[in-house]
């Protein structure tokens, strides 16, 4: 990476600091605007929970939200108070395309998904520019046979996409690219630019609307004013919006439009079947353009909502341009469109500078591009989230209550929880929620970008508004007490690592994370070891449908699983505790008795999973690790192979022995340990005299087990696709692992791609595709175990071809196999993209690229969510490493040769 990158030598990287240091306010805007608001749990007012039938997409265009709003590659201050998107109609459909549509859970055959083509393509980490794609059919957009097509479709078949309707033949679709610029912090410079990629002429009506979310119509809220702000016509071209707590904007639009005005107010007599309270309704626009009433918008140019009205008459392979502006009365020009121009060629030039200093030099040009999208689609997938559960819960003054087996349902016991924050979400229409496992991937390549904002947000989760009393991490809407894998240590460590060289790294972060972390620590031990020995449950643990049952609740069999997932995940957050505990003691002697705690509770956890009742979670047999269940005393393995038992590979750590010496206490305390616990001291490898780093490492499998559950996963017919490691092994494919208790019988097949089963709700997939997170994990664990064992351990990779890597080498392959899911082969196709041609081959879709949530095992087609960016992002970290390991793999190389005088020490060391 060039030197200079986070030095603050770039403007972006100066409005970064400015913005940390509270010295200027470049984040106020953004893209906070969530992609779909109706059927969240938190809009859901029903007796029987079901959010998708309460709050369904045909009532979206009519009825208020309560807790947020939603909008087409919108925008939004970051507290959601005043919001601009697009609205756009072709003629021929039946409803405004104001926000996007997709299944819902019920309706697709594989749970809810977006049914539109819409593109992250840029932007700035303070949003000072931003890029983004609608291809918007020029046909009537088929919503009925998207609902039909996939209903029918089943679970066996692959979602009914968009693209598979015909509406893009003859390529007869609109190109509708929304372009953000910031001349300052409250002044954005907006343009809106339609292409008509048909081979006739086309019409398009645009409404580029400006609105308030209603915070008026719920009564007196603590965090808002109940007077009503407004927007109103100042002079041709210009609106002004004020607000209370917002202040003053001024609108203004270039153009022959028509001026619209309307409330954001349900429309009461089309959703509820009773009168309107007010004359102007939150669906006028819908109605006006589309049922070409004249009678639904306010002839006082006035409201809470309001839009310019274009209709644009294109001619085939023709553009135009709409220009737009939103500034606060006193940072606004003049004349809005003078200078519009210059600042957005400005701040496009900073954007390239900025990549430039992001995204290594050595890279390929069409990784740089995946890679600049992946950060896109990171920072575009930013959200205002508002969730107050006390207030959800007991109702508003204004509204009717509640229904009372409201306090009997979901979030029940999380009242404390208040939520009102900018949040990296997984992915903004399929799961417009926080998701906190998600959450702390998705700061691994934010700390690259925009390290303050990490920091923060991993903060942010432990705060005592979030955080329950007693230490659990909310994890998302549908059920805040559901346990996710216990990442958020390793990810604070991460970036506490990646943000800073040795010496000025931020330990007032990694000190408060640290704190909170204890918390969270001792609640997964009070309440996922079951008898006390160091052998974890959890649930489903984020893996969905992975096990032989629905892990998340009771057992058929009776009894309870000791799950190497559960144990392995709790190996990694000791040994993450562990480092940082370490790292706090080099300033501070106090937090070495923390360190000797958890380096004493990791030997403990690494003796259950290998030796506990003989050889623990560990099949000696077959060489792997498996889940247990224990019922009447007996234990029983689960002998399916799939990432439940590679996750142990994770629990890996080196000690650095400078910094050890440096803590007698911690010291002290080890060696005691060492010395009078021999029959623990076999799971410390110790490296006395290695020249690289005279290291130990801490880890739950030793060299022999590393091997042979090594040769599972670099199987190309078990683990090892050509696109990284699939999440159960490809032999399941012929030989299904089955499980019998009493009449039922369970079991677990290979399923490439889209599950084919209803086990933990339907739409859970993880018995064979590709998921980014857990091979992220392993890749970075490979290279710890690389940095102790060095060029002394070699494997076949892959396992029988005779090609021997160190663990290193297979670090980079798979990270090569992962990165090439989103490049071009040698027939212009990215493997993401399954055989869609048209990304193949037209100039208006080639460069485009879609981060999906999780990628078939065989051909890295991308399934699920996709817009996953999310913790797909990632990616663009691998794509970096395969650079980034070059280098470290030559420095070690040079190192090598240097110590070769040292080599007969080096393999008594190694033997040991």
């Amino acid at each position: 990476m060039d030197p200079k990158t986070l030095r603050g030598e770039t403007a972006e990287e100066k409005r970064l600091a400015e913005d940390a240091a509270r010295v200027r306010n470049w984040k106020r805007w953004g893209p906070y605007l969530s992609e779909r608001q109706w059927a969240t749990v938190r809009e859901d007012y029903s007796p029987y929970g079901n959010c998708w039938d309460y709050f369904p997409h045909d009532h979206a265009r009519s009825r208020a939200y309560r807790w947020g709003e939603d909008g087409l590659l919108g925008i939004a201050d970051r507290q959601c108070r005043l919001c601009f998107a697009l609205a756009l109609w072709n003629g021929k459909d039946p409803i405004l395309k104001e926000r996007l549509f997709g299944l819902t859970g019920s309706e697709g055959n594989h749970g809810e998904d977006v049914k539109e083509l819409y593109y992250y393509l840029d932007s700035t980490p303070t949003h000072s520019y931003m890029k983004a794609l609608y291809k918007y059919p020029q046909s009537e957009y088929p919503y009925r046979l998207l609902i039909d097509a996939n209903r029918r479709g089943g679970l066996g078949a692959s979602e009914f996409e968009l693209i598979d309707t015909g509406v893009f033949n003859e390529d007869r679709y609109f190109d509708v690219f929304a372009e953000y610029a910031k001349a300052s912090e409250n002044d954005i410079l907006i343009r809106l630019t339609v292409a008509n990629r048909g081979p006739e002429k086309a019409t398009l009506h645009l409404l580029p609307t400006l609105w308030f979310r209603n915070t008026w119509s719920w009564g007196p809220t603590p965090e808002e004013s109940t007077n009503k702000p407004s927007i109103a016509l100042e002079r041709d071209g210009v609106v002004r919006a004020g607000h209370d707590v917002l202040g003053e904007y001024r609108f203004a639009f270039e153009g022959n439009a028509t001026p619209l005005f309307t409330e954001n107010e349900t429309n009461s007599t089309r959703v509820h079947n009773y009168a309107n309270g007010q004359g102007f309704v939150k669906d006028a626009f819908h109605e006006y353009v589309v049922g070409g009433r004249t009678d639904v918008v306010n002839p006082q140019n006035t409201g809470t909502e309001f839009a310019p009205h274009y209709v644009l008459e294109i001619e085939p392979g023709e553009s135009d341009i709409v220009r737009l502006r939103l500034s606060a009365t006193e940072e606004g020009p003049l004349d809005p469109f003078a200078d519009f121009e210059q600042v957005f060629a400005q701040r496009l030039k900073e954007a390239d500078e900025f990549y430039d200093a992001v995204i290594p030099s050595e890279m390929e040009d069409e990784a740089k591009k995946v890679s600049r999208q992946g950060y896109a689609g990171l920072l575009w997938s930013k959200q205002f989230y508002h969730y107050s559960i006390r207030e959800w819960l007991t109702g508003d003054a204004a509204q009717p209550p509640p229904p009372p087996e409201r306090h009997f349902g979901r979030n029940r016991d999380w009242t404390h929880l208040f939520n009102r924050d900018i949040i990296s979400m997984p992915d903004k229409w399929e799961y417009p929620w926080f998701a906190a496992w998600d959450l702390a991937f998705h700061m691994i390549p934010f700390s690259k970008i925009d390290p303050h904002f990490a920091k923060k947000q991993l903060i942010l989760f432990l705060r005592e508004w979030y955080m329950h009393p007693n230490g659990q991490i909310p994890a998302y809407e549908f059920a805040f007490g559901d346990v996710n894998p216990p990442v958020h240590a390793w990810a604070a460590w991460r970036v506490y690592k990646m943000t800073g060289p040795r010496g000025e790294r931020d330990t007032a972060f990694l000190e408060s994370v640290f704190q909170k972390l204890l918390l969270n620590f001792t609640w997964w031990v009070n309440r996922k070891d079951a008898e006390g020995n160091n052998l974890f449950s959890g649930g489903f643990l984020g893996l969905d449908n992975i096990g032989v049952f629905d892990r998340s609740k009771p057992l058929p069999t009776g009894g309870f699983l000791q799950q190497a997932d559960g144990t392995a995940w709790m190996g990694f957050y000791c040994l993450t505790m562990l480092s940082m505990a370490l790292e706090l003691a080099q300033t501070n002697p106090a937090y070495e008795d923390m360190a000797s705690k958890f380096f004493e509770h990791f030997i403990g956890i690494a003796d259950a999973m290998n030796s506990l009742g003989g050889t623990g979670l560990w099949d000696e047999q077959d060489g792997f690790y498996y889940d247990q269940l224990k019922v009447d005393g007996q234990m029983i393995p689960l002998r399916t192979r799939s990432g439940v038992g590679l996750l142990p590979l994770i629990a890996v750590e080196n000690l650095e022995t400078k910094k050890i010496n440096k803590l007698p206490g911690f010291k002290k305390r080890m060696e005691w340990f060492l010395n009078y616990r021999k029959d623990l001291a076999s799971l410390v490898t110790y490296c006395e005299v290695c020249p690289f780093t005279g290291n130990r490492m801490l880890a739950i499998p030793g060299r022999d087990r590393l091997r042979r559950a090594l040769r599972y996963m670099l199987d190309e017919n078990e683990f090892f696709s050509p696109h990284g490691l699939r999440s159960v092994s490809r032999v399941h494919r012929e030989k299904p692992y089955v499980f019998r208790a009493g009449n039922e019988e369970f079991r677990v097949d290979y399923v490439p791609g889209e599950g084919n089963s209803y086990l933990f709700g339907g739409n859970s997939n993880w018995r064979g595709p590709i998921w980014f997170p857990i091979n992220f994990l392993i890749v970075e664990a490979l290279e710890r175990y690389h940095l102790f064992y060095g060029e002394s351990f070699k494997v076949e990779c892959p396992t029988g071809s005779g090609n021997m890597m160190t663990l290193q080498e297979v670090a980079r392959e798979l990270a090569r196999r992962l990165g090439s899911i989103f490049l071009p082969n040698e027939n212009g196709t990215r493997p993401c993209h399954g055989d869609i041609g048209k990304y193949a081959n037209d100039p208006h879709w080639r460069d485009l690229v879609l981060f999906y949530e999780y990628f078939n095992g065989e051909t890295g087609r991308g399934c699920g969510a996709s817009h996953q960016t999310g913790w797909t992002a990632l990616a663009v970290k691998l794509l970096e490493n395969t650079i980034e390991h070059t280098d470290r793999s030559e420095i070690r190389r040079d190192a090598e040769s240097d110590a070769s005088i040292r080599q007969p020490q080096l393999n008594r060391a190694r033997a040991a």
